[in-house]
């Protein structure tokens, strides 16, 4: 045991992170947003690819009406790969990163969520050191979650919590294809 007393930290907005291989990432961030809603908070909610589906969430939020709001600002699945990025995919994550990055300093919003951005960091088209620089300068309160795979070690590094999402089994692996409610 150490001599040392812990003093708790007074409040201040959390950095989070969801990542890995494995299905919820999205949906603990949905789920997070739920809560804060429900004690008063502001939340917004930035889909970086999604776009050209229709998701079951896009639906659930509007109840809320501006305090949880949620945009799609992609069109989908984004080519990668050897395929070098589309120009529009790149103009749309540049346009999202521009309106998450404005929304963040604001401190309009007490929750911001950054869904998919780990992959726009990932593919390249986003660059993580912007990112890093926004998050160390949002006002002292915002809270922000990150989601995708791989997380960037530079984002992992000042995140306050980061939780990883690993597959032990899943429905497609029986050939089950993803349902409506529960993939989207």
């Amino acid at each position: 045991m150490s001599d040392v007393a812990v003093e708790p930290q007074s409040r201040k907005g959390l950095i989070l992170i969801n990542t890995g291989p494995g299905k919820g990432k999205t949906t603990a961030a949905l789920g997070t947003g739920l809560r804060a809603v429900g004690v008063g908070m502001r939340v917004l909610m930035l889909q970086f690819l999604k776009g050209s589906w229709h998701y079951g969430e896009l639906d659930a939020v509007q109840p809320f009406g501006e305090s949880f709001v949620l945009k799609q600002m992609g069109r989908g699945f984004v080519k990668i790969g050897g395929a070098e990025t589309d120009p529009e995919d790149q103009r749309l994550v540049d346009e999202a990163w521009r309106e998450a990055s404005e929304a963040i300093l604001s401190g309009e919003w007490d929750l911001v969520i950054l869904d998919e951005i780990n992959y726009t960091i990932g593919y390249g088209m986003l660059d993580p050191a912007k990112v890093r620089e926004t998050l160390l300068a949002r006002p002292e309160m915002v809270h922000v979650i990150l989601t995708g795979r791989n997380a960037h070690p530079s984002l992992v590094e000042i995140a306050d919590t980061v939780t990883e999402m690993r597959e032990v089994k899943h429905a497609y692996q029986k050939g089950i294809q993803a349902q409506r409610g529960i993939e989207y």
